[in-house]
């Protein structure tokens, strides 16, 4: 069966052609949609293929009852209700590369246009005039151009702003000063940055921290004259701001290819000056970039329909398709030992713990401490809950997550989930994976025991006092439940006795009630673990 994939967007004939002829999928092409027919279409598709245009909001994720995966044709994902998706497990995914050296490119140019005053003499020129004195620009080399943001796009700038002759430093906060020096750029603070600049240009995302990030006072601590520009996302420049530094004569310049309200409106006061350069959002606007874009996120659309891998998601961690084979036993085991505990300990946590020991810990915490999540919320919670939409309904409740590496000299592979709830009560279980990869439960709490974890179950509590198993085994076989396995275990603290009884079929209450009037039995809890493994692409 071919998995349903609407486009809602425009794409290159290449494009497009390449999403058809890609195996599994079966193409809808409706460009265009406005948020309300985006909702009323989206219901039965599992993937969504986005440009810029498409707004996917609360309101149409609310209609997307089979969406799995939005897939973004660009860097941006502002016009994506990311937080919603992921509250709905939906995964969103982008291309941060395809289109860096297209926007790198743009940026320098219009860095160029703005040191020649290129546009400016231009439309004097073909006006007839002569004012070669009029335009005298400045030269690029030997200046200090300041980098806001080294990610992708902001290294490319500074690797070819060096060609150039140029010395660069940069500002990123989460960016190592070893990292810098191995790119050939300065790292130092904003207010160095702004202090120390001929030029400057943005490449960061806009977030919280960056709205604004070039307001009054940072445009204070400037070099008179310095050239500003802008291909990253409207509002990391202030506009207002920018205005005012230009008539103060503060900044020499301003290249703006983004804005906070696009498109920009014909009265806005930037727009009627000689020293503003702009341009409608081109920053990814190239034949190459356009087409490299689409191809990539087909692909990436299309593994994770068909086999799960994550690329590029912005709301979970990626993996390739061998560590999404590799983690998926680990995945498993997470969220089974979070269902035990939500079941059996019956805990409302408000914290959530898990410790990875091997090669869990090598591969990656916490797509697996999000499993584990899952398992266990979805035993407090009516709606349905994944690996994706999981840390996004912990932080919805106030439940913090915590992931800790083993420290384990025996070199085995466990998992260890714990829970503690605002009144201080804790519980955790082990785990691990059996020789064929199965789940397998080896302590929880002060009991050893070594049980699959698996399908139907009862736990029993009981004194440690024979007669016990074959009491229950009697009264299950008189209701008619067969019992595939029966796994014993002791706490070495109470001496009081465990068991875990895999049963073909869920007991009812009856049942339970009358396991629990059995002798030297003390409690009896049904457990439903998943049959279906647990993956990041649920």
């Amino acid at each position: 069966m071919n998995h349903k994939v609407l486009v809602s967007d425009a794409l290159s004939d290449a494009g497009l052609a390449a999403l058809r002829a890609a195996p599994g999928l079966d193409v809808e092409y409706a460009p265009g949609l406005k948020e309300d027919e985006l909702a009323a279409r989206i219901g039965p598709f599992e993937a969504l293929v986005i440009r810029s245009g498409s707004k996917v909001t609360a309101k149409v994720l609310e209609k997307a009852d089979s969406l799995r995966v939005i897939g973004r044709a660009g860097i941006g994902v502002d016009n994506v209700d990311v937080k919603a998706a992921s509250k709905r497990g939906i995964v969103v995914m982008n291309t941060p590369t395809g289109n860096a050296v297209t926007t790198a490119e743009h940026a320098l140019a219009l860095l160029f246009s703005l040191a020649r005053k290129v546009p400016q003499a231009t439309a004097s020129t073909k006006a007839g005039k002569w004012e070669k004195s009029k335009f005298s620009g400045r030269e690029l080399s030997g200046k200090t151009l300041g980098v806001l943001g080294l990610g992708t796009i902001g290294r490319i700038v500074a690797d070819r702003a060096k060609g150039l002759k140029m010395n660069v430093i940069g500002y990123d906060p989460v960016l190592s000063v070893e990292r810098a020096q191995s790119l050939g750029v300065e790292l130092v603070g904003k207010g160095e940055l702004f202090a120390r600049a001929d030029a400057i240009t943005a490449h960061t995302p806009l977030t919280k921290e960056t709205t604004g990030l070039v307001d009054d006072a940072a445009i204070a601590k400037m070099k008179k004259g310095v050239l500003l520009v802008n291909c990253a996302r409207g509002g990391v420049y202030d506009e207002a701001a920018l205005l005012r530094g230009l008539e103060s004569g503060k900044i020499g310049g301003v290249a703006l290819d983004v804005f906070v309200k696009e498109p920009i409106a014909p009265d806005h006061p930037l727009l009627g000056r000689d020293d503003v350069i702009v341009t409608p959002h081109l920053g990814a606007s190239t034949e190459e970039a356009q087409e490299r874009v689409v191809l990539e996120i087909i692909d990436q659309v299309a593994a994770f329909l068909e086999g799960g891998t994550i690329t590029n998601a912005v709301n979970v961690p990626s993996l390739s398709r061998e560590a999404a084979s590799r983690l998926g036993p680990y995945l498993t085991l997470a969220r089974k030992l979070g269902e035990f505990i939500a079941q059996v300990e019956g805990i409302h946590p408000a914290q959530i713990e898990l410790e990875c020991t091997g090669e869990p810990a090598e591969l990656g915490a916490r797509p697996i401490l999000h499993s584990a999540v899952a398992g266990m919320l979805a035993r407090f919670l009516d709606g349905p809950i994944n690996d994706v939409s999981a840390p996004a309904v912990a932080a919805d409740r106030g439940i913090t997550l915590r992931e800790v590496v083993g420290t384990r000299k025996t070199g085995a592979s466990v998992l260890v989930v714990r829970a503690r709830s605002e009144d201080g009560r804790a519980m955790a279980a082990e785990g691990a994976l059996d020789p064929d990869g199965g789940p397998r439960l080896l302590r929880w709490g002060d009991y050893e025991v070594n049980a699959e974890l698996a399908g139907h179950a009862i736990v029993l509590f009981n004194d440690d006092k024979p007669g016990v198993i074959g009491a229950v085994g009697t009264l299950l076989g008189q209701r008619g439940i067969n019992v595939a396995q029966v796994h014993m275990g002791h706490s070495r603290v109470t001496k009081n006795a465990v068991s875990v009884w895999t049963v073909d079929a869920p007991p009812s209450a009856e049942v339970l009630a009358e396991l629990e009037k059995a002798p030297n039995v003390t409690r009896a809890v049904r457990v439903e673990l998943s049959v279906a493994p647990a993956t990041t692409s649920s």
